[in-house]
């Protein structure tokens, strides 16, 4: 089999177990179903993997079209793949890999959900749309695979479609999406007018040429061309990578099934906007004023998104405020011009943040479904796999040395502290405080879940006698935490080994080495970041070693420090906290409100919208066009037939008389033209 013959092979596959299970898995049955979907999953990961195999071993990267969809005005729109090191790390370490371990998990998650096998056709159409997304030449592909992958997401975060805050969240993550989407297709738009091409290749070759062009968004005040195409490409990642103010959207999806809280809103969909911007490296290099904007969105982001971690009881969304903080990161790395960091932090925190909503899923299973970390405690006992392999996401996420997230995160750091841009200064304090951040709301909810009293004992002998269990809805009388079965356990192992080593194995090549040579773009001269960070990336040991006597680290043990000091040693301070930030207002006016940002959008944007509706509906519609211009119209043919139906009364006098007054007037207007002339 040729490579091209493989490259296509490796979105098709998941996209026949998704038509297997989606169209026939009503006759098939489960077993059948979702071992179409696996099959086909673990297919595209064993091809991916000898992808990326092929390429480190001096294998040429693919650039080419598969065929031509449309042909506008001599633009040719095509389908074609750009299979490269960054498109291989994607596909393999990102997309295939964690679509693998979830559709695992999910035999063992779903097992009682009457949507088996609709759900396991969901997620391998959405890791098809994935693919082809990384893997696109071109900017209509991309936006194909953009909005697939936006489209399944509305699927699944709907998934339980009978509950009404499942369908608010999934008509939310789809509309706020459509607004960043508007930006990309206006940036789209601006290449394809100035560029004369939408081929990734055609338009880096070009823009050097329209480096500093200029176009007119308002009479008289010209606007950089590069600046405002990538600020445009940058608001689509907004929406779909969830950053300020776009974000509002990704903790509500925690409505959905677990198993996709990871796959999307952990390890996929969401850094969909960090590939495209490191994929736009060219254009991005070309402005610095897209790039502090994305600097200071980002650090926006990872900031304050992690202060409302805190305050989370639910287990899943305090992963997915975790989430939106370190896609912040991410942004952050990409604004200060060091793509390789943000892709390194992208793959490992790909790995982490997975393991870490799996095994908040195996812990809901172990609860019968109760999601709140206020009612469990002690499950150590109960449940090792989950808890160590909890315990290992954990550190991984707050950077602790020689787990793979310590690499990725305090290159980050590194990155932004030697960085000259206007807002680094900013970036750096809220990426330097989000790591006193992080370690405390990670360990303060691995506290509350693993170690301390069995809270859920408590509130069983609040009930004891009463025989009210929802199997659903808790533990029950006789219930105890239990650990999950190896469907669900096997994934969290095998993520686990990633979180701990992949970190140390890829810093050298993938940040001091060449593995992005000639795949991204980078001005050192103008944006020197990445030199402090490869001073450092060449020797792993070393970095971690010295790292004990760095300020994230000591940052690090502080936030641990005071999460077991707060949630196990004095756990009567965390309300007194409480009623301290209540009476100050930071609580309640701050962060339980989320920064107000839904209340914006809902009686701001929302309710003026619908203002403005009602008003082109009553005024426009029924009073304009239906009163005046087609009710208003019948009503004055209606008085003027009425006026002239008087005239015709049946009498020929009538009719004679009238004739002579038309005589008359026409001979008195014929004299009067002649009396003119004479």
């Amino acid at each position: 089999m040729d490579m091209k013959s493989i490259y296509l092979l490796i979105p098709l596959a998941p996209l026949l177990g998704s038509l297997i299970a989606g169209l026939f898995g009503w006759a098939i049955g489960r077993r059948a179903a979702h071992i179409a979907t696996i099959a086909g999953v673990a297919t595209s990961f064993a091809l991916s993997a000898y992808t990326l195999n092929y390429l480190l071993n001096g294998g040429e990267s693919f650039n080419g079209n598969l065929y031509t969809w449309l042909s506008v005005n001599g633009v040719d729109l095509n389908i074609g793949f750009l299979v490269d090191n960054l498109t291989a790390m994607m596909m393999m370490c990102v997309v295939t890999f964690v679509s693998l371990m979830v559709h695992i998990y999910t035999i063992g998650y779903m097992q009682d959900d009457p949507g088996y096998q609709r759900f396991f056709s969901y997620i391998s159409l959405f890791t098809f749309s994935m693919l082809m997304l990384v893997m696109s030449n071109n900017f209509v592909q991309l936006f194909f695979g953009w909005e697939a992958v936006g489209l399944v997401s509305y699927l699944l975060i709907g998934f339980w479609f009978k509950r009404p805050t499942a369908t608010f969240a999934n008509l939310k993550a789809f509309l706020v999406n459509r607004v960043g989407d508007l930006g990309f297709l206006l940036g789209i738009g601006l290449v394809l007018a100035h560029f004369g091409t939408l081929d990734y290749a055609e338009v880096f070759a070009k823009a050097p040429e329209l480096k500093d062009a200029t176009i007119s968004l308002f009479a008289g005040t010209p606007w950089s061309l590069m600046t405002v195409t990538c600020i445009l490409l940058f608001i689509g990642a907004m929406g779909k990578s969830a950053q300020f103010p776009l974000h509002v959207w990704l903790p509500d999806s925690m409505e959905g099934p677990t198993p996709i809280s990871a796959l999307i809103h952990a390890a996929t969909m969401v850094t969909a906007g960090i590939f495209m911007v490191s994929r736009m490296s060219p254009l991005f290099e070309m402005s610095d004023t897209a790039l502090n904007f994305v600097l200071v969105i980002g650090a926006i982001t990872a900031l304050f998104m992690g202060f409302l971690g805190i305050i989370q009881n639910d287990i899943k969304r305090v992963v997915a405020y975790s989430t939106l903080s370190q896609l912040g990161y991410m942004t952050v790395a990409l604004g200060v011009s060091a793509y390789s960091v943000a892709l390194m932090h992208l793959m490992t925190h790909a790995f982490f943040k997975a393991l870490l909503f799996l095994a908040a899923g195996s812990v809901i299973m172990g609860m019968h479904h109760d999601q709140d970390i206020r009612n469990m405690g002690g499950l150590r006992k109960y449940m090792p796999i989950t808890w160590i392999t909890s315990l290992i996401g954990s550190l991984a996420l707050i950077g602790t040395p020689f787990f793979s997230g310590f690499y990725s995160k305090d290159s980050i750091i590194l990155a932004v502290e030697a960085s000259k841009l206007p807002g680094a200064g900013f970036a750096y304090f809220a990426v330097v405080a989000g790591v006193f951040v992080t370690a405390f709301y990670s360990f303060r909810m691995y506290f509350l879940v693993f170690h301390g009293k069995e809270q859920w004992m408590q509130k069983k002998d609040a009930h004891h006698g009463h025989d009210d269990h929802d199997h659903h809805h808790g533990l029950g009388p006789n219930d105890k935490p239990h650990e999950s079965p190896w469907v669900v356990t096997l994934p969290l192992i095998l993520l686990a080994i990633p979180s701990v080593i992949v970190g140390y194995i890829a810093i050298s090549p993938m940040l001091a080495g060449d593995f992005f040579k000639d795949v991204l773009t980078v001005n050192l001269e103008a944006h020197p970041a990445m030199e402090a960070v490869v001073h450092h990336a060449h020797d792993a040991m070393g970095m971690a070693t010295h790292a004990f006597v760095t300020l994230p680290f000591w940052l690090a043990f502080a936030g641990v420090a005071a999460a077991w000091l707060f949630y196990l040693k004095a756990p009567q301070l965390p309300a007194a906290c409480d009623r301290f930030f209540t009476a100050i207002g930071v609580r309640k006016l701050l962060l339980e409100e989320k920064y107000y940002m839904d209340h914006l959008y809902i009686n701001v944007f929302t309710a003026g919208a619908r203002a403005l509706g009602t008003v082109l509906w009553k005024v426009g519609d029924t009073l304009l066009i239906d009163g005046l211009l087609v009710n208003g119209t019948a009503k004055l043919v209606g008085v003027f037939s009425g006026l002239i139906r008087r005239l015709q009364t049946g009498y020929i006098y009538h009719y004679a008389f009238a004739m002579i007054i038309g005589a008359l007037l026409l001979m008195t207007w014929w004299l009067g033209g002649v009396l003119t002339l004479q």
